[in-house]
């Protein structure tokens, strides 16, 4: 019996957001739980994260300062249950 390995994969998640003062990122990776995942601002104000997320689909959104906000950079999205837009990316 063969197993099947699930593979994973470094991710970098993004956005400018200059004048922000806390940039969080939630999604079904860590059960929207936004206090597990700062970014980190760069001097020209992208804020970055790195996380090794398994194969498979998720929905993610920014929280930026307390506003949420689904990717910028991302094209692919829902609309949630609240009525608003998570991104969405599959690895």
């Amino acid at each position: 019996m063969a197993i099947k390995k699930c593979s994973s994969k470094k991710v970098i998640f993004k956005i400018s957001a200059p004048t922000a003062k806390d940039v969080r990122l939630a999604g079904d990776f860590n059960s929207w739980d936004a206090s597990r995942a700062n970014l980190k601002k760069s001097k020209d104000g992208v804020w970055t994260r790195d996380l090794t997320l398994k194969s498979g689909r998720y929905e993610y959104k920014y929280l930026i300062d307390g506003q949420w906000q689904r990717d910028p950079l991302n094209n692919l999205f829902i609309v949630n249950a609240f009525g608003s837009e998570n991104s969405v990316i599959e690895l």
